[in-house]
């Protein structure tokens, strides 16, 4: 069970190894609904090693004490993360 937001994480082991390991995050808002995006990687089985960083915004929302994720949208490749940013700049440079 997951109290407080600090402690939410993408990170998942199976089998003794991290197949998703968190690298950073970033708390976007907190509250009974709560924004994170985080920085991770994937174990490839085949080649025994981490795959190039990805990124995911996860939604929680916070019921009887516990966060429980309600939507997540992944980006799925360093392109697209920047086509986020620059659309984002460019939206918030125009107000």
């Amino acid at each position: 069970m997951t109290e407080k937001v600090e402690d939410l994480t993408v990170t998942y082991t199976e089998d003794g190894i991290d197949t998703t390991r968190e690298l950073d995050k970033v708390i976007l808002s907190k509250g009974s609904w709560t924004t994170i995006i985080f920085r991770y990687q994937e174990w490839d089985r085949t080649k025994g090693e981490y795959g190039a960083d990805k990124y995911t915004i996860r939604r929680y929302q916070k019921r009887n004490g516990e966060y429980r994720q309600q939507s997540k949208f992944n980006i799925s490749s360093r392109a697209q993360a920047q086509g986020l940013i620059d659309a984002l700049q460019g939206w918030i440079a125009e107000e």
